[in-house]
């Protein structure tokens, strides 16, 4: 047992770990996302049903996060991985054999976002619950969350290149084998945990202390907006380089493997934010990558005008700015939490922050719908446009927390 105690508790092994956890768990989240146009053909789904369909996964979450990372402040966060893997498996394999249409597919799908509350944020507490308090917890937060973006990735990726060969029913099969490969990593990786005594009893599901905390609001701010443009962003990648590829003669590519490629150059991204936030200042640095971010927003759909090369190189670049500030948000969250709140903390944080995340592909589709439903460059400019006057809300708000923390 001591031997397993010290295998258990290596900072390096427990960080590897849950990030293969994460990604692996992750595989059937964007799977819908990778096949939007082919099921916008196949179901007649107009610009706004297809955003639903993929932002109700994240409405999934936000509904159950509160609870499922609540109880992480009771019980180990360990357990609530196990159950949140479990669910992505039923979730994706239910997709591949009972979904047919739209209300079938918003069921699964949902589903899918119970999945995600169970084992994202539990996961980041399982992590920095069995790390010592300083530098590594902060490093190992924007690793953990940079992780989201390989996974993302991979699922992109897989769902893609299992389609071709075999049919989008057998891409959500493979990717409900993440589950199984997280259940277990969990499982065999982490050691049971009880939380301190004096937790279990405390802030059980009452957001309130969370509230009043000025630096926590500000995180949660951001948080919303940064989740809205982020999977507003990636819903809709494949339809946008689908679109341009249309409109420069057809030319041959394969849409999610692009996007894959897109995602996985966030992921240094979020890391060196996270490491500049460090040097120079989280919010100071934060409020620059939001600015910048919004401003790319406002011009990116104009590389459709050129070439698929063009735009992927255009959303490769809009991709790391929109992932710059992701690991520094989460990790401002943390640290703003005393100890003894920080899963309720986490839990507030990303119950209302992934409420963007679902607004996020409902509104960029809502968009589209106000025009040509995406037949049109004009579409795309307006709909990529309004998030970053969207996300101009989380610079806003860390500007508000400066002027009234004259120490920071």
């Amino acid at each position: 047992m001591t031997s397993l105690h010290a295998r258990t508790n290596s900072p390096k092994r427990l960080i590897l770990g849950l990030c293969l956890s994460l990604m692996s768990s992750m595989q059937p989240v964007f799977t819908f996302s990778a096949l939007l146009p082919q099921f916008q053909e196949a179901w007649g789904l107009t610009s706004t049903e297809a955003g639903w369909i993929s932002g109700v996964y994240f409405a999934g979450y936000a509904v159950s996060v509160a609870l499922l990372t609540s109880l992480t402040d009771r019980m180990d966060a360990r357990r609530v991985c196990q159950f949140g893997a479990l669910v992505g498996v039923v979730s994706a394999c239910g997709f591949a054999l009972w979904a047919e249409g739209f209300w079938s597919a918003m069921f699964f799908r949902s589903l899918g976002g119970i999945s995600l509350a169970g084992t994202y944020m539990p996961g980041l507490k399982a992590l920095t619950d069995r790390l010592e308090p300083g530098t590594t917890v902060t490093r190992a937060t924007a690793f953990y969350t940079s992780s989201f973006g390989v996974g993302s990735a991979l699922s992109f990726l897989a769902a893609g290149t299992v389609n071709a060969h075999v049919g989008w029913e057998a891409a959500f099969v493979v990717a409900s084998t993440g589950g199984l490969v997280a259940f277990g990593i969990v499982t065999w990786l982490l050691l049971p945990l009880p939380p301190p005594a004096q937790q279990r009893e405390r802030n059980f599901l009452d957001p309130r202390p969370v509230l009043k905390n000025r630096d926590s609001v500000g995180y949660i701010i951001c948080y919303l907006v940064h989740n809205y443009e982020l999977f507003g962003f990636r819903s809709w990648m494949v339809a946008f380089l689908t679109f341009t590829a249309l409109q420069n003669g057809g030319e041959a590519f394969s849409p999610t493997l692009l996007s894959a490629l897109v995602v996985v150059l966030g992921m240094p991204a979020s890391v060196t934010g996270n490491e500049l936030s460090l040097r120079f200042g989280r919010q100071r640095v934060v409020i620059a990558i939001m600015l910048t971010s919004a401003l790319i927003s406002f011009g990116v759909a104009l590389s459709a005008l050129h070439s698929v090369l063009v735009a992927f190189l255009a959303l490769a670049v809009y991709g790391v700015f929109v992932m710059g500030d992701s690991s520094s948000i989460t990790a401002g969250a943390l640290q703003s939490a005393p100890p003894e709140l920080r899963g309720i903390t986490l839990a507030t944080y990303s119950s209302l922050g992934f409420i963007g995340s679902f607004m996020g592909p409902v509104g960029f589709g809502w968009v589209l719908d106000q025009f040509s439903g995406g037949k049109e460059l004009l579409d795309w400019v307006m709909a990529f446009g309004s998030m970053g006057v969207i996300l101009l809300f989380g610079p806003l708000s860390l500007l508000l927390i400066r002027r009234g923390s004259p120490t920071r």
